[in-house]
């Protein structure tokens, strides 16, 4: 499991490896005018030296962290931030903390009824564990990219597109709203955990219905609207007429038998419901001519 370390600070270090340094430039340059193999030698041994000490400062910057390794033993993790010291015979590897933006590619899938549709989702996720993102997979990047497209298909092929598919379905894609995104980020949590990822949002980005049955669906829905404003303006004529009927009757303004109350309801009917303005004729003579 991730433990944490706490390295020295940095700072006095490397100002040792560079006083290391010129010492050994002075020594090389002392001994190389005086002909003194002993001077050379200890040179190189102060550059030898400033080396292996320049090799074990690291610089974390926010929101980062080093994994260290020693002779292939997990060490501990480094989070602490600024110049740091450890030990130059440790492997290092860096993990960045920060939040990170994943929008996957649009992919084409069967919805739960079959129908090919097109969906994209947007994902937050950052780095929890750096023990498992280090050890326990190949490439976490690679990793989250593969198991987020797997988990955005497993929700595309569990629930319908939208209620025009599955009247009886409590939940759809299209219409799921929130609760979608909730069980798509409940999802990737499982299949990242492994990894040491934690998925900070999941969002459906893109959902539409695959382009060869695009047409048709649209059509339907068109059809569907159609006969819902249809049912709507009918329901609207009738309620008209029975209340010009009413006031007519009740204030007698004219008698009307049976055959002239249903021309009347036709007509009244033909010029409530009908797309386009109605043509009126006079009739200069007597109601039943």
């Amino acid at each position: 499991m991730e433990k944490l370390t706490r390295p020295v600070s940095g700072y006095l270090v490397l100002l040792s490896a560079i006083l290391l340094l010129v010492v050994a430039a002075f020594l090389f340059f002392y001994g190389a005018a005086k002909k003194g193999p002993v001077f050379i030698i200890l040179g190189l041994v102060s550059f030898l030296i400033a080396m292996f000490l320049f090799k074990g400062i690291i610089v974390v910057s926010p929101n980062h962290s080093n994994v260290l390794t020693f002779f292939g033993k997990y060490v501990g993790t480094v989070k602490e931030n600024g110049l740091l010291f450890v030990n130059p015979l440790y492997k290092k590897q860096k993990i960045s903390l920060r939040a990170e933006n994943l929008e996957s590619s649009k992919l084409k899938v069967n919805d739960k009824l079959g129908n090919p549709i097109e969906i994209a989702a947007v994902i937050v996720w950052q780095v929890d564990n750096t023990y498992r993102a280090a050890f326990d997979v190949e490439d976490y990047n690679h990793y989250v990219k593969v198991q987020s497209e797997a988990a955005v298909r497993h929700l595309a092929t569990t629930f319908a597109y939208d209620h025009f598919e599955d009247e009886n379905a409590s939940i759809t894609l299209r219409d799921g709203g929130v609760k979608v995104n909730e069980l798509l980020e409940l999802e990737l949590n499982d299949r990242l955990a492994p990894a040491g990822i934690v998925v900070k949002e999941a969002r459906i980005s893109h959902l539409a219905y695959a382009a060869e049955i695009a047409g048709a669906m649209l059509q339907r829905q068109q059809a569907t609207a159609i006969v819902a404003a249809r049912a709507k303006i009918v329901e609207g004529a009738v309620g008209m007429v029975e209340m010009a009927l009413e006031l007519l009757s009740k204030k007698d303004i004219v008698s009307l038998d049976e055959e002239k109350k249903a021309a009347m309801v036709s007509n009244l009917m033909v010029v409530l419901c009908g797309e386009k303005g109605a043509t009126p004729i006079l009739n200069t003579g007597t109601l039943y001519q």
